[in-house]
């Protein structure tokens, strides 16, 4: 640190020390000010000019330095002053007060700073340099950050001064008034009845109030703001229209259309999305298939001699399209058109934010709700053009089964498609470039999956990073880095699925501006709006969930945030989102693991039980897996559950109701569970918490209670 740095940073410790040591701040409230009220006022009408200016300066020493007691001199200077002479005192000190806060906060620290945390400040100074101004104005209108604390930020930025001043300046004066006014009255309080003056009231009204107009005020100017270039049409065809038939546009319509709004739904491929057509529904129609064939094969443990299954590969594939167009009506054309929905099909392509092109015909429309879900994600890793990979879209269309298949990822879908392809007889080798197969979870949960599949004849690779695709001497292979040395995996076919990826080009994003975020998703607010007010992103195309489950939950927010915003919005609420990986054993999960417990520092307890130990799995030769709950350190708030084991991802439902309404393990552990059955382990893990936080202290008492009704005088233990 520089010399004159150096000064100047002792000059401000000095005075802070001073204000501290001698107690200043007794002199700033409103009880001594209140002791003090006739004196002052006496002062200030003999010396007007001089009162003014000294408590300019004052005024300006307190906020520069951002010390305590600002809200209380703006009452003291509508009390003194009166409200005209007050608004502007306090007006023009608070400002020029809080723009020395920032130019000392420049100095002393911007340059360390954004020297140290150039990389994360990127993106804060390219967002002040672009919108600064306007962010600023929103904090001082709607003060949910301290301003000393907005003043020493701002400093840290590269907002010009000027720009702050004046920004400061508008923004800070009807907050200002409001203070102002508010002091005008309250100094007028001579009994207890006087606190409940009109005055006074208004004051108090205006105080509560005040953040909530402004908030009106400001969503209004964004919204003219980034609208000004897109004249608004005088009348509209439809009030919503919806981009992609998947989950998240059939839920989206459906509300729509069940509160008698006017939506077109717009779909290029087919209804349903991938949850219908290559995702949840196909892939759970193989698993059936492939745990079919591995219960016969423990055919011995339920008693029998011997079970065998023939059958043709194709005929399995056939039945998942079956399954497939036996869902197919709940998300056909047919049925949205008979609930007032008016389907298109064809390429739809945002021309404004009121207009939406579609088969030559243009929609003008008040709202747009982005939902175009996402892809497979292919790597771009070396010669993969050169073989003809699969993914979760195209799986479904082979009829030959691989006998030699590579699974490349070991996420949710890669897990699942790899034990039902080797349970249908194919060869498969599961490479995952970390440590251990589904990294989102705890290591004990995927443990538990990784023995199933090997004992099970899955290879599985886990610490390989793909590196090319090869044909060699006639055959395909996929080169890996293992610890540093090159391993040589030949195969037949490979299937791909290490991620998705949103679909956000075609349909007119890049035409109106709209960002996405890091990750490549459509960036959205709180209320799932885009940059524009009224277009709307849901669904795997915004994340941050890619499940079926969470687009429809963003769909109800959306449509009723499009429809009925004007009156009242609504945040998506993301506190409790459960999910399911259909693997044998099942996983399934709410809230928080222990690894993402340690990686967020919250302190939690863990309360484990085996399912080795439920009745009804030991009948069902389902006695694996455990469920384990999180919980606050000495309390029975849960935090999160993880159950692996047979039917998890139905059993895990009773953790999600009792987290989204707030219910303690207590609760859990009070309500009837029907015997024999898998959903009593919920009940018994409460029970196992239970255990662990019995009242010992009580429980001696009682023991002595029950001696003392026995007549026994000896000091034997009871029997328990």
């Amino acid at each position: 640190m520089s010399k004159s740095k150096l000064v100047l940073a002792s000059i401000i410790a000095v005075a802070i020390a001073a204000f501290l040591f001698f107690d200043v701040s007794q002199y700033m409230t409103l009880d001594y000010f209140k002791s003090q009220q006739a004196e002052l006022e006496q002062y200030v009408e003999a010396n007007f000019g001089q009162s003014v200016a000294l408590f300019f300066v004052i005024y300006v020493i307190v906020t520069a330095l951002s010390l305590p007691g600002a809200a209380v001199m703006t009452l003291v200077a509508g009390a003194l002053f009166g409200l005209l002479n007050g608004l502007i005192v306090v007006s023009f000190a608070s400002t020029l007060g809080a723009t020395l806060a920032l130019l000392t906060s420049r100095y002393l620290l911007r340059d360390s700073i954004q020297a140290k945390f150039s990389s994360q400040l990127d993106s804060i100074n390219a967002g002040i340099e672009k919108e600064g101004a306007f962010y600023l104005f929103t904090l001082r209108l709607v003060p949910v950050v301290p301003f000393f604390v907005i003043n020493l930020v701002m400093g840290l930025t590269k907002i010009p001064v000027r720009t702050f001043f004046w920004v400061s300046q508008v923004g800070m004066l009807a907050g200002t008034a409001v203070y102002v006014n508010a002091g005008t009255q309250l100094a007028s309080i001579d009994s207890l009845s006087g606190i409940l003056s009109p005055g006074i009231i208004f004051s108090f009204v205006l105080l509560g109030l005040f953040p909530l107009i402004t908030k009106r005020i400001l969503a209004a100017i964004k919204s003219k703001k980034v609208l000004t270039a897109y004249p608004k049409p005088s009348s509209f065809d439809e009030d919503i229209v919806v981009i992609g038939a998947g989950s998240a546009g059939l839920v989206t319509s459906y509300i729509a259309a069940a509160v008698k709004a006017n939506v077109t739904l717009i779909e290029r491929h087919k209804m349903g999305g991938d949850c219908l057509n290559t995702g949840c529904v196909p892939s759970k129609a193989l698993i059936r298939s492939g745990k079919f064939i591995a219960d016969t094969k423990r055919s011995k443990d339920l008693g029998f001699e011997s079970a065998s299954v023939n059958f043709n590969f194709a005929d399995v594939m056939e039945r998942v399209q079956r399954i497939v167009k036996t869902v197919e009506p709940h998300d056909s054309v047919e049925r949205y058109t008979n609930l007032g929905v008016n389907v298109i099909e064809g390429e739809a392509k945002i021309t404004s934010p009121y207009t939406v092109e579609v088969n030559g015909k243009t929609l003008v429309t008040r709202n747009i709700v982005i939902a175009t879900g996402a892809r497979p994600f292919v790597p771009p890793i070396k010669g993969i053009d050169k073989v003809d990979y699969l993914t979760s879209d195209n799986v479904w269309d082979i009829r030959e089964q691989p006998k030699r298949l590579i699974v490349l990822g070991g996420g949710p879908i890669g897990c699942e498609l790899t034990q039902a392809f080797a349970r249908l007889g194919s060869e498969v080798t599961q490479v995952e470039m970390h440590n251990r197969l589904m990294i989102r979870e705890d290591e004990d949960v995927s443990e538990l999956v990784q023995e199933r599949f090997l004992k099970e004849g899955v290879k599985v690779l886990t610490n390989h990073q793909a590196v090319e695709f090869i044909v060699e001497n006639g055959e395909q292979v996929l080169i890996c880095q293992h610890n540093g040395a090159e391993v040589k995996l030949p195969f037949d076919k490979v299937l791909v699925a290490v991620g998705r990826a949103a679909n956000i080009s075609g349909f007119g994003l890049e035409t109106l501006g709209i960002p996405t975020t890091r990750v490549k998703t459509v960036e959205v607010n709180e209320y799932l709006e885009t940059k524009f007010p009224n277009i709307y992103a849901v669904g795997d195309v915004a994340g941050p969930f890619q499940f079926t489950h969470t687009a429809a939950h963003q769909a109800w927010y959306a449509a009723v945030n499009a429809l009925f915003g004007k009156f009242k919005k609504f945040k998506v609420d993301y506190s409790v989102i459960p999910w399911a990986t259909f693997t044998e054993p099942e996983v399934a999960r709410v809230g928080l693991n222990e690894q993402e417990a340690i990686e967020k520092n919250i302190p939690y307890e863990v309360t484990k039980f085996d399912v080795a130990e439920l009745d009804r799995a030991i009948a069902d030769e389902e006695a694996h897996g455990f469920i384990k709950v999180l919980t606050v350190p000495g309390k029975d708030k849960i935090l999160g559950a993880t159950i692996v084991g047979e039917q998890a991802g139905d059993l895990i439902a009773e953790y999600v109701m009792a987290m989204k309404h707030n219910l303690g393990l207590n609760k859990i552990l009070g309500t009837i569970h029907i015997y024999p059955t898998l959903a009593e382990m919920n009940k018994y893990a409460a029970g196992e918490w239970k255990r662990a936080h019995k009242p010992e202290k009580l429980l001696n008492w009682v023991e002595k209670f029950h001696r003392w009704q026995r007549g026994d005088k000896s000091n034997r233990p009871s029997r328990f």
